[in-house]
């Protein structure tokens, strides 16, 4: 099999659990679709370097980190005309999730999606944002009590 058949496969086997991390990052499919793009790319271009075994994890950092890049410049493009398609809508669980999470600082927001949405260890969000395990706990137990009292405050 050729390099470009393995990017093919991993491609359409991750291209869609990666929309779905960006959504929970960003709460913007579109911009979720431009960080899997990135992502994407950027596997592309380090295709033949990287380890199969570690891929996961540096699809992963690498679309966390184009996303706080992205929240650190704060751009905004203005568009002339109405995207062809609408964004999905967020699944309706009763409680304004979305908003909860967009109140969270970037980084906090990052490792509570990253920790509870997305299954992944101390360990390896640590070693995925190239911060401490202590951090780590820290910035999402702080992340979980702000999501705690945003609960708390407009359904107690």
């Amino acid at each position: 099999m050729t390099w470009k058949a393995d990017y093919s496969e991993y491609f359409a086997a991750r291209a869609a659990p990666l929309r779905r991390l960006g959504y929970g990052l960003s709460g913007d499919w579109h911009l979720a679709e431009d960080l899997v793009q990135h992502t994407f790319l950027q596997l592309y271009r380090h295709w033949r370097r990287l380890d199969p075994t570690t891929l996961d994890a540096y699809s992963r950092r690498t679309l966390v980190n184009a996303y706080l890049s992205h929240r650190r410049k704060k751009h905004e493009t203005a568009v002339a005309d109405v995207p062809e398609r609408a964004a999905e809508p967020a699944p309706d669980l009763g409680l304004d999730i979305r908003a909860a999470l967009d109140a969270l600082p970037p980084r906090q927001r990052a490792l509570v999606v990253l920790r509870h949405l997305e299954d992944i260890s101390v360990a390896e969000a640590a070693d995925l944002l190239g911060i401490a395990e202590g951090t780590v706990k820290s910035q999402t137990a702080h992340g979980l009590a702000k999501l705690r009292s945003h609960f708390g405050d407009s359904h107690g």
